[in-house]
């Protein structure tokens, strides 16, 4: 399939995730390389990796909304459905998510518009197995088709995920974490990045230098 001459971004985090598939055999972590996921996250990812992963469970390690946001403006955030047991129901891309006057509002035309400040939301650190990539190349090409000639298309993690679920392939847990998340939305923020990388060492957790003798 020739691809429109207009289009120049990526096709996004999924098709990321797909170019990998010939480097990885094992379970395997997706993140954001922009993102600060804190020690907790990774800790219950590589638990959960070693001990539980598998062809039918997956998982994503969970963030309340309110702790994911930016001072400087909009965010994206994979906004996730639970059920009573921890799993994964549905998990839908939300775009330009803002506090407005107390509230977490998202003005991407869809609905509900204001989103609960508690919501569970995936900063992209998934936990995979790697059968995951011989599903994706499937969605992939649907995705191709229907969206070749529109420019901004992107293909999301959250997409594959929902429909992972939707097609009974096996359950996607969602798992909590205690850590602080941060990260580098727009340049403003680096300086509050820097003041909590910096308080984490001061406090222990990290060392000064992660390579450094």
């Amino acid at each position: 399939m020739e691809i429109p001459a207009e289009r120049t971004k990526p096709w996004g985090t999924a098709h990321a995730v797909l170019c990998a598939k010939d480097a990885v055999g094992d379970p395997f972590a997706v993140i954001n390389a922009d993102d600060f996921y804190g020690r907790d996250a990774f800790e219950k990812a590589a638990d959960f990796l070693i001990n539980r992963c598998d062809e039918k469970t997956y998982s994503i390690i969970g963030y309340e909304l309110v702790k994911t946001l930016s001072d400087n403006g909009t965010v994206n955030r994979g906004v996730c459905e639970v059920d009573g047991a921890g799993n994964l129901v549905s998990i839908a891309e939300r775009l330009n998510i803002s506090m407005q006057e107390g509230r977490i509002v998202c003005d991407d035309n869809l609905q509900p518009r204001e989103i609960a400040k508690d919501a569970n939301v995936s900063m992209n650190f998934y936990c995979f197995h790697p059968s995951l990539f011989s599903y994706t190349e499937k969605l992939f090409r649907d995705f191709i088709r229907e969206n070749v000639a529109k420019p901004k298309s992107e293909f999301f993690i959250p997409l594959v995920a929902d429909s992972f679920i939707k097609d009974k392939k096996g359950a996607i847990n969602v798992i909590p974490t205690s850590a602080q998340w941060f990260g580098v939305t727009y340049k403003e923020d680096a300086p509050e990045v820097k003041a909590s990388l910096d308080a984490l060492i001061s406090k222990g957790e990290y060392p000064g230098s992660l390579w450094g003798k």
